[in-house]
């Protein structure tokens, strides 16, 4: 079965719905776990707009903050936790290749219309992984 899972996490409130599926599957599989976030990059003129200089430290400070709470419910140690800052489907993508994840697991809002037409991250991650992707749907 699962040797390495790879819980990508956008680290909302809906995380929490997620965690409890996680842990069942990596029970059942007795695999790895690894968490990861991405803060997406802000643009450069962004900055100015806002007065802030560095808006997206703060952004990773605080996504380390969750992440570490996070690891401390899934019981996941901080050299499997990842942070990531660019764009989140290249940056998942590449976390699963480099720690050879046999499974992503993220959330899914199941978006219709436009949205999908667009595309999300979970579809990037489905169409563009190496290994097995669980998508699970979110709670409307």
């Amino acid at each position: 079965m699962y040797k390495h899972i790879l819980f990508a996490t956008d680290l909302s409130d809906e995380t929490d719905f997620l965690i409890n599926k996680v842990r069942m599957l990596r029970g059942y599989t007795g695999s790895t776990l690894s968490l990861v976030h991405v803060v997406e990059p802000m643009p450069g003129y962004s900055y100015a707009y806002l007065g802030i200089e560095d808006i997206e430290g703060q952004l990773i400070d605080e996504a380390k903050a969750a992440l570490a709470k996070l690891g401390e419910k899934l019981s996941v140690e901080t050299k499997d936790q990842w942070i990531e800052v660019g764009p989140t489907k290249n940056k998942i993508l590449k976390i699963a290749e480099d720690i050879n994840a046999d499974l992503i697991i993220c959330g899914s809002h199941g978006r219709h219309g436009l949205s999908l037409l667009l595309g999300s991250t979970a579809n990037a991650i489905l169409h563009g992984a190496k290994c097995d992707v669980l998508t699970v749907r979110l709670p409307e």
